[in-house]
């Protein structure tokens, strides 16, 4: 018998040296703090994989936390309620675990000091209760099982490393259904470090591009089309000097910096499932696009990993098929309502919570517009409508009889009908990001325009770029607004986290 048993104490645990809480009245300084921790404890286990992967007895569960930061008030005094975040609604203690403070710094230095200055309070950087998993102590791009030698063949990292455990990670917070034990402090921030930590991973895999290169605006699509439009626009601008951006990212990490008119490696990438490219400004005030394919599931999945890195405002540019006689193909509709038939958020956010529409972006994605094709006032009428979006899980809904999905899409006042919209509008508006839709229609079924190869290929190529750019052109809009307005109460509930 060849296999080697181990049999490990659960209770035999090796960690770090404890760290001792520590106060602080500086957000920078704190930052700093979680750093370091974070860091130390990181460091502490993959240091510990690699020794034992060269050989070393196994002697122990080898265990290290994440960091975490708490505030503690006892007043009932009223922040500037101007903001929508940077406060606590009631006295008492309020924690969060923290993960990636280097990817996260300028968002945890700004939360840390409105939660200081407006209540007045110092911040506690401590250890937290919560391991951080292995995996993730490696960052996204680690395949930990298979850097291991035959040294730890016959040994279960079960047995000796924390693992990822989702049945501690999940959306409650966000959802609005958490509810603290008697005694347990309430939360500080939406999401859980150990919660970031698998979204960060998945977006890796899903988009072939790590956290860091996302931006604080997003556009997502349903084609290719647009990506390629993007590409080619996004490297012509790296050729000319940027123009304020300082880099374009493709999938497989391949950057091209201002300036340059090639990638500083030239690296063929298999496609992932949800490609992203990336044209990146300071302080990650760039853009973000991502082609998300086709289907509500793509929607949620994607909208569910990019939520944790609490981008500012997310915009779906993509086809539709139009629903009225009076359309036309290559006409626009700025979505202002949604049908949701999609279903893919049913458990998280129940359909009959209405997703409004936000003035900001509205008015955004209608001025550039204008802007793009010189259409203004009541002549933007001729080639765009603002109505109703519907969206659903069933591509083929044509051949379906007609009196049900027809007759529902007719009360509704639908204008248009495609397969992502509404499921991204849903979750910007149950992970608090602010979110817009301006689609293109590309058919009309119930009028006899189907969606055929040459009609399509002469319509791609003669639509996607203006579309593209009105995009664009919004999204450098938002950016130009004081992120507290763009940010504002309405997508704030009773009882909200006091981090954006």
């Amino acid at each position: 018998m060849n296999t080697r048993i181990f049999s490990i104490s659960p209770l035999s645990f090796i960690s770090p040296s404890p760290a001792e809480p520590r106060v602080f009245d500086n957000a920078v300084a704190a930052v700093d703090a979680l750093t370091e921790l974070y860091e130390r404890n990181t460091r502490f286990l993959i240091d510990a994989f690699g020794a034992l992967a060269r050989g070393a007895p196994v002697t122990g569960r080898y265990r290290a936390f994440y960091p975490q930061v708490r505030i503690e008030t006892t007043s009932f005094g009223h922040a500037d309620s101007r903001l929508s975040y940077g406060h606590v609604a009631a006295p008492g203690i309020y924690t969060t675990t923290i993960t990636r403070p280097k990817l996260f710094r300028h968002y945890l230095k700004e939360q840390l000091d409105l939660l200081m200055r407006n209540h007045s309070v110092p911040v506690i950087v401590s250890e937290s209760a919560t391991p951080i998993p292995l995996h993730f102590a490696f960052g996204e791009n680690a395949h930990v099982e298979a850097s291991a030698t035959s040294s730890l063949a016959d040994i279960s990292l079960r047995d000796i490393f924390d693992t990822p455990d989702l049945t501690n990670t999940d959306d409650l917070i966000a959802n609005g259904e958490y509810e603290a034990l008697p005694g347990e402090p309430a939360p500080l921030a939406p999401f859980t470090a150990q919660r970031i930590d698998y979204s960060l991973a998945r977006l890796s895999h899903y988009t072939a591009t790590n956290a860091d290169h996302f931006q604080n605006f997003v556009l997502f699509t349903n084609y290719q089309f647009y990506i390629d439009e993007f590409a080619a626009w996004a490297r012509k601008l790296m050729a000319d000097g940027g123009e304020g951006y300082t880099a374009f990212v493709e999938p497989g990490n391949i950057i091209t910096p201002a300036g340059s008119n090639k990638p500083e490696t030239d690296v063929v990438v298999r496609l992932p499932q949800m490609p992203a490219y990336h044209l990146k400004k300071k302080g990650h005030a760039g853009i973000t696009l991502v082609n998300i394919g086709v289907g509500p599931s793509n929607a949620k999945t994607i909208t569910d990993h990019i939520a944790v890195l609490r981008p500012h405002a997310w915009l779906m540019v993509g086809h539709c098929a139009g629903l009225r006689n009076s359309q036309r193909l290559g006409d626009y509709v700025l979505a202002h309502a949604y049908v949701r038939e999609d279903h893919v958020l049913d458990d998280d956010l129940p359909v009959w919570v209405p997703i409004p529409a936000l003035a900001e972006v509205q008015q955004a994605l209608e001025s550039a517009v204008e802007e793009v094709t010189g259409y203004k006032g009541f002549e933007l009428k001729r080639i765009m409508r603002t109505g109703t979006v519907a969206t659903i899980d069933n591509r083929n809904w044509e051949l379906r009889d007609q009196r049900g999905p027809v007759k529902r899409l007719s009360q509704s006042r639908a204008i248009a009908l495609d397969m992502e919209s509404a499921t991204i509008a849903a979750n910007g508006f149950r992970f608090r990001v602010p979110y817009g839709t301006l689609l293109c229609v590309s058919d009309r079924p119930l009028h006899g325009e189907l969606k055929l190869p040459g009609m399509a290929t002469a319509f791609y190529r003669t639509q996607v770029s203006q579309h593209l750019q009105i995009g664009i052109r919004a999204v450098q809009k938002l950016a130009a607004m004081p992120i507290e307005r763009l940010h504002s109460r309405k997508l704030r509930s009773f009882y909200e986290t006091a981090f954006q």
